[in-house]
């Protein structure tokens, strides 16, 4: 009896700890969009539309460049830092976290010269005028703070300092708008890129700031350590780049397949329900490869400890994205209008497909994390490669026979292909299986899904609708209960206490 107490104790522990990481990743990340809301809506009352769309092309520039010199070695020092933190180490650390700081200095300062070198020609191919060179030479000083960033905000996230991590968060959106708004106001559309470099500054500031509370040994690093633990981490970092790449290059033919075959306005409708089919699922997932992409990554050798991860991880994030993807799918022409206008009707059917692809996201990706966690770099980037070709493959096959609606079917597609490709490659690499408890879970969705669907999409408006909120309100309850049950009402705020005990009539402890 003792011992299970224990065991139950320890997992609500840690259930506990993935529902609290979450929430701060997730708020912190509220605060930061909401404050770069605001930093745009100045912008465009300043600037108006041609100052804004200037912005944009500035910012594209300088995040295309800090991409490719940053070489992705902020997501592969996070888990570089998180496998030596997992020593307990500290000589370990800090000397990992010495190489990270190098490595990011010389590819900082790599990147920077290089777009001051070719700032006539990416002017000319960005603005079609070598005009704007001198701007672009200055956008160099944005890119060497960017990957300068990277390194500290790193060694924070790989020793999972969840708390700080949101904090740089929060304070970096509130000095990126203190800092930047003036700028713009003061000296209109030549204070654009002076802004960006202020933004970057603060950024690198605000991470410094938090990662001088982490303590660590000076060590003294040799020419071959460095070189050879930089080429680890240059070499899983390419793959993080690719990726992001990939994808960049997916969504780009996607899109311009939809303005070939079915117009302009089809593309607006794509980018409506794309934007909001990923805000909600997009904090579950940020927070997932924030805090257990580390803890992930510190136990990488014992399969066993992998695979319990992955199965709770993907527990809790269902039980938090479920709700509010099935919400999404009853009441999609009213999100809809209410962000855009009853002009984007065509957006409605794209959205549900959506959310039924983000669900299924949230089921593949913390068993992806397995393949990043032990660094099988070629693996990853082989699926990448291969998502990326089913994804455009599809997207264009679908499209001609659905039309837009085919758009939205081939990202879902996608990811039931995805999912099964992961779960396969993880069960050779780690053993992994899904716990019978997470497979429960996904039929009970399941189902609700596909009567939510069907309500919506067959049954007249109001009986349909009716229907699909019943769904909804049957998920909501159920995922509110099984996360009490992980949890206990301990972990839950304290204001929101009284809602949950009259909810589910749980008398208080």
């Amino acid at each position: 009896m003792a011992e299970n107490t224990i065991e139950q104790q320890s997992n609500q522990a840690r259930y506990g700890d993935i529902l609290k990481s979450t929430s701060l990743i997730g708020a912190s990340s509220v605060i930061s969009m909401a404050l770069s809301v605001v930093r745009l809506k100045v912008l465009a009352v300043l600037l108006g539309p041609a100052g804004v769309g200037l912005f944009g092309l500035f910012n594209v520039v300088a995040e295309l460049a800090s991409n490719l010199a940053g070489m992705g070695i902020q997501s592969s020092g996070v888990r570089q830092v998180a496998v030596a933190a997992g020593t307990g180490d500290l000589d370990n650390i800090a000397r990992m976290a010495k190489i990270l700081t190098l490595t990011s200095l010389v590819l900082g300062t790599a990147g920077g010269l290089l777009l001051v070198l070719f700032a006539a020609p990416v002017s000319n191919l960005t603005f079609g005028t070598e005009a704007r060179a001198s701007a672009v030479m200055l956008l160099g000083l944005a890119v060497f703070l960017r990957i300068l960033a990277g390194a500290p905000t790193a060694i924070i996230q790989g020793n999972r300092r969840i708390g700080d991590l949101a904090r740089v968060t929060v304070a970096g959106a509130v000095l990126n708008a203190a800092a930047g708004i003036p700028l713009v106001y003061f000296f209109g559309e030549a204070g654009i890129v002076p802004s960006l470099v202020a933004v970057a500054l603060t950024s690198l500031v605000a991470a410094l700031w938090y990662r001088r509370k982490i303590k660590l040994p000076t060590v003294r690093l040799s020419w071959r350590d460095f070189t050879s633990e930089t080429r680890m981490l240059v070499t899983l970092g390419f793959a993080f780049m690719a990726s992001g790449l990939l994808t960049a290059g997916a969504a780009l033919l996607i899109r311009i397949f939809i303005v070939q075959q079915a117009g302009v306005d089809a593309a607006g409708n794509y980018q409506a329900a794309w934007a909001l089919g990923g805000i909600y699922v997009g904090f579950i997932l940020q927070s997932m490869g924030t805090d257990f992409y580390p803890r992930l990554s510190a136990v990488s050798t014992d399969n066993r400890a992998c695979n319990r991860m992955a199965n709770e991880q993907a527990r809790i994030s269902i039980l938090l994205a479920a709700p509010g993807l099935l919400g999404t799918l009853a009441l999609a022409p009213l999100v809809i209008a209410a962000f855009y206008s009853a002009k984007f009707d065509d957006a409605v059917p794209l959205l549900r497909w959506f959310c039924l692809g983000m669900l299924l996201r949230v089921v593949a990706w913390p068993m992806g994390f397995i393949i990043l966690a032990k660094g099988a770099q070629r693996i990853f980037f082989w699926t990448e490669v291969a998502a990326a070709g089913v994804h455009v493959g599809l997207a264009w096959l679908l499209l001609g026979v659905f039309g837009l609606p085919g758009v939205g079917l081939a990202f879902a597609g996608l990811y039931l292909w995805h999912s099964l490709l992961i779960y396969y490659l993880v069960r050779r690499l780690s053993h992994f299986r899904w716990s019978i408890e997470n497979l429960v879970l996904g039929a009970v969705f399941v189902c609700l899904t596909g009567i939510v669907l069907v309500a919506v999409e067959l049954l007249p408006f109001w009986p349909g609708m009716t229907v699909a909120l019943i769904g909804t309100a049957v998920g909501c309850w159920f995922s509110l209960t099984q996360l009490v049950r992980l949890v206990s009402l301990r972990w839950i705020p304290a204001t929101l206490r009284p809602a949950v005990y009259f909810l589910l009539r749980h008398e208080p402890a």
